[in-house]
């Protein structure tokens, strides 16, 4: 499939990105960028400056009605009933046994509930909160990808980049204003996706080329999603198809910042609650240094027994990188592995917590 017969969200967004040196596949049914011919900048930007990354390929689902938290707080990993409107939080969605769907950033507004949700995982998402919503519900729920536009800020100077076009704004991982951004009505959101500082910015649709511009103007790099799923895994972003899947639960997946350990029942609840009640976690999402590329399902070994797999791979101006479920039992950070005959060092990232929770006395 040419570009030209792809799928086309916002053209005069493209247009701009084209300028720009951008070169575009399909991602998620989506043409976005995937590099802009600068990604060793790019991740230096990420790193000491500010860059900008295109997210109109990731899902947004409104959720209202006046049952929108309650219901959300049955459905997902974390606490809705405590929030209040401008503030948000990371959830995950499980099946009944507690397996990972997707991990998701909620937005609480007065009259709604905003979700930011993985590529390709709009419509499973929608579908599976569909199936929950029972006749007395008063929810709603509307599929807003198309109409908006997602962007995301990394990097240290992020702050000061907004502070530079007139818009302040703080607080905790989620937090959001709606604000004016130049000429522009937007949305912005405390966070970046990553365990590194940022924003996320959400617009109308049509507005989307003219606020790309402004935040490029004035000084934000843009980067491609070669560039985001870089830094993705180095950081230890989680993603479906990867690290979420069937076979993991959340904490496995090292997401325990985005569970509610003292809420009421949920969806996988009581697999969870007994898994951290008898630390019963078997295996455990790490980051690997290899000595050199491998495939992805690598099976990891020590001695000849297998400890664990290989499930996101990446080449960095550091060397190979990777996400690897390891068994609890084998070890964790500073542990040697092989994969075949590439040489393995298991390593923490920032996006992952593997400590129990420990119920306040």
């Amino acid at each position: 499939m040419t570009n030209d017969q792809l799928p086309i969200k916002n053209q005069e967004l493209l247009d701009v990105q084209r300028l720009a040196g951008a070169r575009f596949d399909s991602v998620a049914s989506r043409i976005i960028p995937v590099s802009f011919g600068n990604d060793a900048a790019g991740i230096q930007a990420a790193r000491q400056g500010v860059a900008l990354v295109d997210f109109c390929h990731w899902g947004l689902i409104k959720v209202s009605g006046d049952d929108r938290l309650r219901y959300l707080h049955n459905q997902s990993t974390n606490d809705f009933q405590t929030r209040q409107p401008g503030q948000g939080c990371q959830t995950v969605f499980v099946t009944s046994t507690a397996r990972t769907i997707d991990l998701a950033t909620a937005y609480i507004l007065a009259d709604a509930v905003l979700l930011l949700v993985s590529p390709n995982c709009r419509q499973q998402i929608m579908e599976w909160l569909d199936r929950y919503i029972f006749p007395m519900d008063r929810v709603a729920l509307q599929d807003v990808s198309e109409e908006n536009a997602v962007f995301s800020l990394i990097g240290p100077v992020s702050d000061a980049l907004l502070t530079g076009l007139g818009v302040e704004i703080s607080g905790e991982d989620a937090s959001h204003q709606q604000l004016m951004l130049g000429d522009n009505q937007v949305r912005i959101a405390v966070g970046s996706g990553l365990a590194m500082p940022g924003y996320t910015v959400i617009c109308p649709a049509e507005n989307a080329a003219q606020v790309w511009q402004t935040l490029t103007t004035a000084g934000a790099i843009p980067i491609g999603d070669r560039v985001w799923e870089q830094l993705r895994i180095q950081q230890g972003r989680p993603a479906p198809g990867h690290e979420l899947t069937e076979d993991y639960n959340p904490l496995e997946a090292g997401l325990w910042q985005t569970i509610s350990f003292s809420k009421g029942c949920y969806i996988g609840q009581e697999t969870i609650a007994r898994l951290n009640t008898y630390k019963g976690v078997k295996q455990r999402l790490w980051g690997i240094r290899l000595s050199a590329p491998t495939d992805l399902g690598s099976a990891i070994t020590i001695d000849g027994e297998k400890v664990g797999k290989l499930t996101s791979l990446t080449e960095t101006d550091q060397g190979v990188f990777g996400l690897a479920y390891i068994r609890t039992k084998a070890g964790g950070a500073g542990l040697k592995v092989l994969l075949g005959d590439v040489e393995g060092e298991i390593m923490a990232v920032p996006c992952l917590s593997h400590d129990y929770y420990e119920p306040s006395p």
